[in-house]
């Protein structure tokens, strides 16, 4: 039987939205991750900071240009152990500096993807997967790499078919 999961990292409250900074109640990654898991039945698992990211902004944006400056692998709240289980593994993710949160360089370089379907996605606000592609190749070594689906971050609540076509595709 094939299963699938979805690992992914979101963050809701202060964001950058349709080009202005708004409080959103749900991260844009969470709001994709959970059409992900009602279109093809998959387990959810959120990588979570075990220090929470500042709530505003501009200094959240700070803390994740210096953790990606210094290459930090940031404490997470619970660490998936396997994904053994999984067929299908879709990696989701804001575009932080060009690539993915730290966050998830934590979670990711501690699963094997030998033999895995990997789909990843992006929410952003225009700037796709940057070079996130590249580091993916490296934390998902063994892995099958999928073409991703890039989404603008305002436009979240309009994709549901596009979502579903990539994910049958």
């Amino acid at each position: 039987m094939m299963s699938s999961l979805v690992i992914y990292f979101s963050r809701s409250g202060e964001n950058y939205f349709g080009g202005e900074l708004k409080d959103i109640e749900k991260g844009n990654t969470e709001v994709i991750a959970e059409y992900i898991q009602e279109i093809d039945n998959a387990d959810l698992f959120k990588v979570e900071p075990a220090v929470e990211y500042p709530a505003d902004y501009m200094k959240c944006i700070d803390v994740a240009k210096k953790e990606q400056q210094a290459d930090a692998r940031p404490e997470i709240k619970e660490t998936l152990e396997s994904i053994a289980d999984y067929d299908t593994v879709y990696i989701g993710f804001p575009n932080w500096w060009g690539t993915l949160p730290m966050p998830m360089f934590t979670q990711l370089e501690q699963l094997d993807f030998s033999g895995k379907i990997v789909k990843p996605f992006v929410t952003h606000e225009g700037s796709g997967f940057g070079s996130s592609q590249k580091d993916l190749a490296k934390l998902c070594e063994g892995a099958q790499i999928k073409d991703g689906l890039s989404i603008p971050g305002a436009s979240v609540y309009d994709v549901k078919d596009k979502v579903a076509s990539w994910v049958k595709d």
